[in-house]
């Protein structure tokens, strides 16, 4: 075949054309894969100073040093934890905007609420498990009551006239008081709050009979004699607080109620942020002195792979699902 000046002219122009096509999409790809390039926000759904709270941070001063980009906690109470959870949910996955997931958020909420502007597993993508505390039964000093059988025969006295307080309907909080009434028979009023730091105030002033705390959240109020310690949500005794016996010990068998804390990111993040995410969070809590903080304010720090964070979610919500379904609760 004749190779024409024409053909020659062509065969140029496209080869000049591929010469500037090649870099700009190798700096795409490479522009692609580079992570973090500018600050990433941990998003709380509940107030400063509780569990989610100390984890966000303990994440966020970590990352900041290793990253080198800012980590911004991001405090969004609310609606039982799904204001901030569907900011999150409808986020790009970048990578750049992450949640502290909560055994409310992704295992009650689904049964609890009639309407979810999202889906509360399909729409996130599981990074990691980051800890557990156990719930606390706490109560107003002036209540007059040393334990939890003390406790029963009162409410039993005043049908309707004891309230327990907590962190917001929905919660892992709500639903030990709901698992409560259930298992005892008592009738006792539910009284939400957006956060810990509206709950406690009023159960040491009296406005609210007893609440249902993280022990994390009400160790240092325990020990310092504000408010009472009746019994501890686990199956066995806290290692932080040894001295609070459980509720299985006080007739009520099997009674067991956990808050855990995981890390999520909006769904479809690339398995390998997925990665990266899981490697940093794991590198953070493992950290020894990380560790005995977090375990010494009662949380238990046990991070692990996103697979076992999946399985943990699906037991939770259907455990979780029953107690909902038999309280009768459900909200718009």
């Amino acid at each position: 075949m004749k190779i024409t000046s024409q053909m020659l002219k062509s065969l140029a122009i496209l080869l000049t054309l591929f010469s500037f096509t090649i870099p700009a999409q190798s700096q795409s790809a490479k522009s692609n894969t580079v992570w973090p390039k500018q600050a990433i926000r941990i998003v709380v759904t509940f107030t400063p100073g509780g569990a989610p709270d100390i984890l966000a941070r303990v994440l966020a001063e970590s990352w900041q040093q290793s990253l080198g980009v800012p980590v911004l906690v991001e405090n969004r109470p609310g609606y039982g934890g799904n204001i901030g959870a569907d900011l999150v949910a409808k986020s790009e996955p970048d990578g750049y905007t992450l949640l502290i997931g909560t055994v409310g958020i992704h295992a009650i909420n689904g049964a609890l609420y009639e309407k979810m502007s999202f889906h509360p597993i399909n729409d996130f993508t599981p990074i990691s498990f980051l800890a557990s505390t156990p719930n606390v039964l706490v109560v107003n000093k002036k209540l007059g009551v040393n334990n939890l059988h003390e406790l029963i025969e009162l409410a039993k006295a005043k049908p309707n006239e004891l309230t327990f307080g907590s962190s917001g309907v929905g919660t892992s909080l709500h639903m030990s008081g709901e698992l409560f009434k259930e298992m005892t028979g008592v009738q006792i009023r539910h009284i939400p709050y957006k956060g810990r730091a509206q709950s406690l105030p009023d159960l040491i002033s009296g406005r609210i009979s007893m609440l249902f705390d993280n022990l994390s959240s009400s160790l240092s109020l325990i020990k310092g004699g504000e408010v009472q310690a009746l019994a501890v949500t686990t199956l066995k005794r806290s290692p932080a607080a040894p001295e609070i016996p459980t509720m299985a010990e006080q007739g009520l068998p099997g009674f067991e109620a956990l808050s855990w804390f995981s890390l999520m990111a909006p769904a479809n993040l690339s398995p390998a942020l997925q990665k990266r995410l899981n490697a940093l969070t794991n590198q953070t809590l493992n950290q020894a002195d990380v560790k005995k903080n977090l375990l010494a304010s009662g949380l238990d720090p046990a991070p692990g792979s996103p697979q076992e964070l999946s399985r943990l979610i699906q037991s939770e919500s259907n455990k979780w699902g029953r107690v909902v379904y038999k309280s009768g609760a459900k909200l718009e």
